[in-house]
């Protein structure tokens, strides 16, 4: 009986001291995806191309409507200015006023970079989900600029048409900052890497408002991106999302 009551002592100490529900690695990448875009978004951003031997500034406005509706217009510098790339669902547009053309980009184009960085098509406009086109596994945990964090491998599903191998992130414990984020070829070779930097409150959340994306084969080389204002959870309609609006946008 002594034992008995010694067993079944230890197990209601384990009941009550370890979390019963704790969360799972999907359930902590989609609260880092909920985090930094919300169900709609609006923002400002400047993209720096830094090179060995040059640096370059372009000026964004992003519209999102998450998952599936992305429309980003270019405001400066002046020979770019007016740029739009626009992405519905699985499909993904440019409209190039110098031409006074739209212009299709395939899914085989996913990789390329946009606008010369080092960010791709898919970086953009998310064509995949971090969420539901991989599969998430929790592999360790560190720190991070001071931040405790998950790390978290994430392999494709065996359906999802994604362009990574795999993709291991880090999120903070506390908040669910996506702080880091390594990009892998379908051999297993680390491509980039993504950090976030400089974390402050934007539209009343706490996020990093520098990213800087580092391709591994490339020194000296980056692309750097400056958040100055962010909304969420704006009311915009899909319908704002058309090949007609892509020309008039402003």
């Amino acid at each position: 009986m002594k034992t008995l009551f010694i067993l079944l002592s230890l197990l209601c100490v384990a009941l009550f001291c370890c979390p019963v529900f704790a969360e799972t690695p999907g359930e902590i990448v989609k609260k880092a995806d909920e985090m930094w875009h919300g169900k709609s978004s609006v923002s400002e951003v400047t993209m720096t191309l830094i090179r060995p031997s040059w640096t370059r500034k372009i000026s964004t406005k992003a519209w999102m409507l998450e998952p599936a509706y992305a429309l980003i217009l270019i405001t400066g510098p002046a020979k770019d200015k007016g740029i739009v790339t626009l992405k519905r669902k699985n499909e993904l547009w440019n409209w190039i006023p110098a031409i006074q053309r739209v212009i299709k980009i395939p899914p085989s184009m996913m990789l390329q970079p946009w606008m010369g960085s080092d960010f791709t098509n898919d970086d953009l406009v998310r064509e995949s989900s971090v969420v539901d086109d991989y599969i998430q596994s929790l592999i360790g945990e560190e720190k991070i600029n001071g931040y405790a964090c998950y790390k978290i491998k994430l392999m494709p599903g065996p359906e999802a048409g994604v362009v990574w191998g795999k993709v291991i992130m880090w999120i903070s414990k506390k908040g669910y900052m996506e702080l880091k984020t390594e990009y892998y070829d379908e051999e297993g070779k680390l491509v980039k890497t993504l950090t976030g930097r400089e974390i402050k409150k934007m539209g009343g959340r706490i996020l990093p408002s520098r990213w800087e994306m580092i391709p591994v084969n490339k020194p000296g080389q980056k692309t750097v991106l400056n958040y100055h204002d962010i909304k969420f959870n704006v009311k915009i309609s899909p319908s704002f999302f058309s090949l007609q609006n892509m020309k008039r946008v402003r």
